[in-house]
């Protein structure tokens, strides 16, 4: 997928306004679908499938491919696409030793109890089975983080508390897959520049929500205008093109 939440209080998906604003996640998506190498025969799970796009390309390697989501709105734009999606918690796959491969693109770092995430994909996969994924690693997003953290300690408002996902480093990850009894084949940080398609703006309508969950929507608007401003200094150039600083964490695991 593609970003999707599983503990973040005011993050609401539609599949219309992500594939506008945010339709280069599964497209970048495709180095690690590389490394996933999906095989005719196999049974893959794709682990916060999001809107399907990218769980499509993996099928077309002639594997069975389940899809599973938290955003029933999300699922429901995968099961247009023709896929099996369903509604899903990842820290609780209700799968057992049934899968070759899971698979997961730019959905890991939503879900903040990664402990119960990877101990839930280990069960689901069958042994000598492999883990591949691709999601935020330690310092994505750092200035965007930093910008929306100054704009509501600038009104008093603590962004600690709200802070809605979880960026490890390399041996912080590495540590709990081989907690978890994977043995790990490969693992790395990738920092990755990453055009915004609709700006910052459309960037922090898409995934910010829950920086500014509760809030006012006078307050919300002036954190956002604040934010953007502050971001204007570093990630936008000379003609208004917008670059995120993203950073991703790459892995490939067996069980």
């Amino acid at each position: 997928m593609n970003d999707v939440p599983h503990n973040a209080p005011g993050q609401h998906w539609q599949a219309s306004g992500y594939a506008h604003h945010a339709d280069f996640v599964p497209a970048l998506g495709e180095e690690v679908a590389a490394l996933l190498a999906p095989k005719a025969g196999e049974r893959i799970l794709d682990l916060g499938c999001g809107d399907g796009r990218l769980t499509e390309v993996l099928a077309k390697s002639g594997a069975t491919v389940i899809g599973v989501d938290a955003s029933p709105d999300m699922v429901e734009a995968a099961r247009a696409r023709g896929l099996d999606a369903r509604v899903v918690d990842a820290h609780h796959l209700p799968f057992d030793h049934e899968f070759d491969a899971v698979f997961s693109n730019a959905a890991l770092h939503w879900m903040l109890n990664h402990e119960a995430v990877i101990a839930s994909v280990h069960r689901a996969l069958k042994p000598g089975g492999r883990f591949v994924a691709e999601f935020g690693g330690h310092g994505n997003v750092a200035a965007i983080c930093t910008a929306l953290l100054a704009a509501l300690q600038a009104r008093g408002i603590s962004g600690k508390a709200r802070f809605p996902w979880f960026f490890p480093t390399v041996e912080e990850y590495s540590t709990s897959l081989k907690a978890a009894g994977f043995t790990i084949d490969s693992i790395e940080l990738i920092p990755r520049p990453t055009p915004l398609p609709t700006g910052m703006a459309g960037w922090l309508a898409t995934f910010a929500n829950p920086f500014l969950h509760g809030l006012e929507e006078e307050v919300r608007e002036a954190i956002l205008d604040n934010a953007v401003d502050l971001l204007s200094h570093s990630l936008s150039d000379s003609h208004g093109n917008w670059t995120a600083d993203y950073v991703r964490l790459r892995l490939k695991a067996y069980r």
